[in-house]
């Protein structure tokens, strides 16, 4: 997830001439942008939905190292083969991130084909996060967005579960078919 902000135009322009004519108001849309700038990094582990989040200021292969040092750092050290589903991000198989697979044999890096986005279990999830942190909210510093991200991982660390591909979690009240259902067609 890039959370990524661009300088705002100005709202409203006045008429040229100066003069008052009969006209619609033209404001320019605010879609929110600020001069601020900033990446999230995450990473999840499907198995007990458990997930790691960090800013950054930038987006590139000293970051991205300094995440998967994180990541090791979180991960218990009993964990024998430790897997990373990544995009074909250009950072992500630079000669620095290829040195700190060297020096750390038990992961593996496995690389999506392109496209397919959804194989990567975190995806759905990015969903999610982008959801609690995000959605509905406006920020005007970039402090804020960390920190709305970081209470959003911890309510999700919190609430957390096995994340299965493929497979939502739905809370609807189960359906009970009774005299109006439709007949069953068979045929011969």
């Amino acid at each position: 997830m890039s959370a990524r902000t661009h300088h705002g135009q100005a709202l409203v322009r006045p008429h040229p001439g100066g003069g008052l004519l009969a006209e619609r108001a033209k404001m320019e849309l605010d879609y929110g942008r600020r001069p601020t700038e900033g990446f999230v990094f995450g990473a999840l582990q499907p198995h007990t939905g458990e997930c790691l989040t960090h800013t950054y200021e930038r987006r590139n292969i000293a970051t991205f190292v300094d995440f998967l040092d994180r990541i090791e750092a979180w991960i218990a050290q009993d964990v024998e083969r430790i897997y990373v589903v990544l995009d074909n991000l250009t950072s992500h198989a630079a000669y620095d991130v290829l040195l700190f697979n060297l020096a750390h044999p038990r992961w593996e890096f496995v690389f999506q084909p392109k496209r397919c986005a959804y194989l990567n279990l975190i995806e759905p999830w990015w969903k999610t996060l982008k959801s609690l942190a995000l959605k509905g909210r406006r920020f005007e510093l970039w402090a804020e967005v960390e920190r709305a991200v970081e209470r959003a991982t911890e309510y999700w660390n919190d609430h957390r579960h096995p994340f299965i591909w493929g497979r939502r979690r739905r809370h609807r009240q189960p359906t009970h078919l009774g005299n109006a259902a439709v007949p069953v067609s068979v045929s011969i």
